[in-house]
């Protein structure tokens, strides 16, 4: 979903909810945008807390506040031993502490007085407690009305036992509760909301996951038509908002929009008439008619000064954002000192104040604004999950200051702020990384000679990036999670190239890079060393690999269409998937623990990245990036050395790359590059906009500002082609838009000083280093019985265009094959169906897929090949687990075309079939022609067949010279082509990825 279309559906979840204005978090960028570029600070984002809210309603039908603990029919055994049921103040007793969860006060403070109302109600479970006892009440009415009683003992104490003892004991009321008790939905209410307070305190992601669960199953027990329904939807869209601002699932919030709208169609008309909560004239009305000392006052203003703020964001009208600032320091003067609410209300006024100083540059707005957030600040406890949000937005007044005057005591201020917030133990990894992120910025702009301060900052923001992107996700929502983070690593290697330290770069890029993929190799590293030391924690270790790899790429995603027993069930495989990925965390720690094992399955320092190095070539690392005056560098990883050669590129930069990319990207969209086609239907058309010669012309630029200055500082020398001396290997590793572009082909193709890449070394890519460096340190030979050759064409796919090429060419290599003695198996269009093809995959080491490809940029993992028969996806094939892969042929179209989002993270079919256990791939970047395509494709197997390994025996098949029969198939092809820009496009698109 694009960021205008997210923005778009955020607007209407927070409309189609009367809690909008308490849980709106982002006003401003997205915090995608508050990259390391210190220039990316100004304007926001400031935290919003959830404020105070108001009504006494019962819960259930309380559309502000989705965290309202409610009693439900409590049993009070009277004297006589007549069972009475006592609906005190209608049964649903509302409970302040519910409100916030907050526990606002230090530990040597006296506890606050409870109110009256509370008074009362712990005294009644109190009584009901001992009545129960006397009377040998049910075990489950027990539970629940201690764990009631403890919950209202945390509002007194602040204790977080007396919470913990609550969920504890509410949690048993809901297990001892059969199904089809009328008393069930009430309990499993309670609970939910006693974990959203702990959700709130803590920022536990658990809490949330299992709330969720709980108000799944709460609704669906509730019959249709029942008053409490609504409410229940409500608090249940809330909790998806909320999983969402900390997961960052699409399918939450798509879920959340459709529960509220479900919401508002069930509630009547007349009670929105009375909740003018949505447009600010309402609200004000609300606030003059409700009288001084009015408990719902606070709720009433906190929410006219959210609405007007909101207001204030679209109009930029000062008059809205004085009243806003009006209404807020109102409801925060009739808030008593430790009130749970107050550093909500105090930091919602400050970021109205931040506000108007933009909009005024009055000094002395964001002074105040500084000191009503300092308030906020000093009565939110360490440990509490708010506190890295307050200190990140204190940092950002604190930065607002400097710029305005210059004052070095508020840089210091600052960045002291930002730091505190990305080092707190507790809150949500987005709100810490965003203000790493800062930190790092602000230091390289105004401290730039502090270099072991801005490492220190960007290695704490890169190790936020993991934690914001964790396994307990799906790989849809960890990439979700990883585009608000795009170009960090990038950044941070150019701030170490720019202070000498190519290692640091290297490690940073390594770290930032293919995050996901790297997740998956962690999954299945071997574990030989650590099963000498402990067999047993291997072994879980492995058998939790498995199943979280599972979890990830098969989890069920809810939708509009499921039932709502079906949506619990997601939830549940949810909660099961989170509690994997914490036992994945705990046994680490536990490996972690034996000596020697100390660094196990964390990111890889450049010593070791450089221990492994292949010997016959270097790996060239190349980063571009907008910060450090848009410098461009290369790292050149070369076995023998100790760290990486750094390469600067002066003459290069990111706007290049990208204008670049685009003139290329054109040059293909006018000549439909899109898919395999016939040729002799559709030929290569020339294009008919743009200027002659813009292939030509970027290929020469790639050429002459990145390609030939790496390869003049490592001293290359052109090869004679017709000596039959083979050339040395060279793997390129991009990042960012230059992912996008040829290198393998950069090049001067017309004149007297033609030249290019090819003259002088043989390329290949690889997605990271360590995707290389794995297959030198564990070098895995093929079981003699899989080795061999799988061949498929198809040709004839449903609402594709036909592609009959593909049989001629699969026929030929087949051929070939046979004539060669190997051994290969050739199954045609509907002789191959997808199970069949994924049990051949486990019995033949190398497969050529003839084919079209579509490639899934949202949902990486359901990119395919498409069958007669149906897709073979790239989630199938990963987890089939192949230990006997050798090479992956794959002539169909872009299939190592990336996501522009995700430009760094290689999500493509190439790089999947690498990860999927193919030690080296053959793709394309973008659509190849019919007739180019069966070229390439025996050209390169008559390579591999004349070249096979000695020792290559029953008929065994090795792809190790694959990237030399790719280079000798071009070269074939180019042989019958001029040098048109037409015919550059026809064999530039084929690539080589891996060993």
């Amino acid at each position: 979903m694009k960021k205008n279309a997210l923005k778009s559906a955020k607007c209407s979840l927070l409309a189609a909810r009367n809690a909008s204005l308490q849980r709106k978090r982002r006003l401003g960028i997205d915090l995608g945008e508050a990259g390391l570029g210190p220039e990316r600070i100004r304007g926001g984002p400031f935290r919003l807390s959830s404020g105070s809210t108001a009504g006494n309603l019962p819960p259930m039908h309380n559309f502000q506040n989705a965290e309202n603990l409610v009693l439900g029919d409590v049993e009070i055994v009277a004297a006589g031993g007549n069972v009475e049921r006592h609906r005190h103040e209608h049964i649903h007793v509302h409970i302040h502490i519910a409100r916030s969860g907050r526990r606002t006060r230090g530990i040597a403070d006296p506890p606050p007085r409870l109110n009256p109302t509370t008074e009362r109600i712990h005294d009644i479970i109190t009584l009901n407690i001992q009545l129960m006892e006397q009377t040998n009440q049910d075990a489950a009415n027990q539970f629940h009305a201690r764990g009631i009683d403890r919950m209202i003992s945390y509002k007194q104490t602040g204790n977080l036992s007396d919470m913990t003892d609550g969920i504890s004991m509410l949690q048993q009321a809901v297990n001892l509760t059969p199904e089809g008790d009328p008393n069930l939905p009430g309990r499993l209410c309670n609970l939910v909301n006693a974990l959203l307070i702990r959700h709130r305190e803590t920022g536990e992601l658990t809490d949330i996951v299992d709330a969720i669960g709980m108000q799944r199953k709460a609704v669906e027990l509730i019959p249709e038509g029942s008053a409490n329904l609504p409410g229940l939807l409500n608090n249940l869209g809330t909790s998806l908002t909320r999983r969402f601002e900390r997961a960052g699932d699409l399918s939450d919030i798509d879920d959340a929009i459709a529960v509220h709208r479900q919401a508002m169609e069930l509630t009547p008309k007349r009670r929105f008439l009375t909740r003018p909560y949505q447009e600010p004239w309402k609200l004000q009305k609300v606030v003059d008619l409700t009288p001084q000392g009015n408990p719902n006052l606070t709720g009433f203003l906190s929410n006219l000064g959210l609405s007007l703020m909101c207001r204030f964001e679209h109009t930029s009208e000062l008059a809205d954002i004085e009243r806003a600032i009006s209404a807020q320091k109102k409801a925060a003067k009739i808030t008593p000192q430790g009130h749970p609410e107050l550093p909500g209300l105090l930091n919602n006024l400050g970021a109205s104040l931040i506000r108007r100083f933009h909009l005024t540059h009055e000094r002395s707005v964001v002074t105040y604004a500084i000191a009503v957030q300092r308030k906020a600040l000093s009565i939110t406890p360490e440990g509490h999950a708010d506190r890295p949000g307050y200190l990140n937005n204190l940092g950002l007044s604190y930065h607002y200051r400097f710029t305005s005057s210059g004052d070095r005591a508020d840089l210091e201020e600052t960045l002291s702020l930002f730091k505190a917030a990305a080092f707190c133990a507790v809150g949500p990894p987005q709100v810490k990384f965003d203000a790493a992120q800062r930190w790092a910025g602000t230091l390289i702009q105004h401290r730039p000679d502090s270099t072991e301060e801005i490492f220190l900052s960007c290695d704490t923001a890169l190790g936020l990036v993991a934690l914001m992107a964790g396994l307990e996700q799906t790989v849809r929502g960890r990439h979700a999670q990883i585009e608000k983070t795009a170009g960090l690593a990038m950044e941070a290697a150019a701030a170490a190239c720019a202070r000498d330290r190519p290692d640091k770069a290297l490690e940073w890029l390594e770290e930032g890079h293919c995050l996901v993929w790297s997740q998956l190799t962690h999954l299945r590293s071997p574990l030989d060393s650590l099963r000498i030391q402990n067999d047993a924690l291997a072994q879980d270790i492995s058998d939790v690999a498995k199943q979280l790899e599972h979890a990830g790429s098969s989890r069920s995603q809810s939708h509009a269409g499921m039932s709502l027993s079906e949506k619990v069930s997601v939830e549940d495989e949810a909660r099961s998937h989170l509690d994997l990925a914490q036992r994945w965390s705990n046994l680490l720690e536990a490996a972690r623990k034996i000596p020697g094992f100390e660094s196990f399955l964390k990111p890889s320092p450049c010593s070791a990245l450089m221990e492994h190095l292949p010997k016959s070539g270097p790996i060239i690392v190349i980063n571009v990036n907008n910060l450090e005056k848009r410098r461009c560098d290369a790292l050149a990883l070369l076995a023998g050395l100790d760290e990486p050669l750094h390469i600067p590129l002066p003459n290069f930069s990111i706007k290049k790359a990208g204008d670049y990319r685009t003139i290329l990207g054109s040059q293909l969209h006018a000549r439909r590059l899109r898919v395999r086609e016939v040729e002799e239907t559709r030929g290569i058309r020339s294009a008919p906009v743009g200027k002659g010669g813009d292939v030509h012309r970027v290929l020469r630029g790639i050429w002459e500002e990145v390609v030939k200055p790496i390869l003049h500082a490592l001293g290359f020398s052109s090869i004679d082609q017709t000596s039959g001396e083979l050339p040395p290997r060279v793997w390129w590793c991009p990042t960012g838009p230059l992912s996008f572009l040829p290198l393998h082909a950069a090049g001067i193709y017309r004149g007297p000083n033609a030249d290019s890449v090819s003259n002088y070394v043989v390329s290949s890519y690889t997605p990271t280093v360590t995707a290389l460096t794995e297959r030198v340190k564990n070098p895995r030979s093929v079981d003699p019985k899989a080795s061999g050759l799988l061949l498929t064409s198809q040709p004839h796919v449903p609402d594709t265009s036909p592609i009959p090429g593909t049989t001629k060419e699969v026929r030929s290599i087949f051929k070939r094959a046979e004539e060669s003695g190997m051994r290969a198996l050739k199954l045609e269009g509907e002789e191959l169906s997808i199970a069949e093809c994924l049990d051949h995959m486990q019995h033949f080491s190398s497969i050529h897929l003839a084919c079209h490809g579509s490639q899934n940029a949202a949902e990486p993992l359901q990119s395919r090949f498409l069958f007669h028969q149906g897709s073979l996806e790239l989630g199938a094939i990963l987890q089939s687990n192949l230990q006997n892969g050798d090479l992956a042929f794959l002539s169909a179209c872009q299939t190592s075309t990336g996501e522009e989002k995700l430009s760094d993270e290689a999500v493509h079919l190439a790089a999947g079939m690498l990860a999927a256990g193919y030690q080296r791939v053959v793709g394309t970047m973008w659509s190849i022609g019919d007739q180019a395509g069966q070229d390439v494709a025996t050209s390169f197997y008559e390579y591999l067949f004349t070249q096979r390994q000695e020792g290559t025996s029953n008929g065994g098949f090795d792809g190790t010279h694959s990237a030399f029969a790719l280079h000798h198939a071009i070269q074939e092809l180019r042989r019958k082509l001029d040098d048109s820009e037409d015919s550059l496009l026809s064999w530039i698109p084929f690539v080589h990825f891996g060993y």
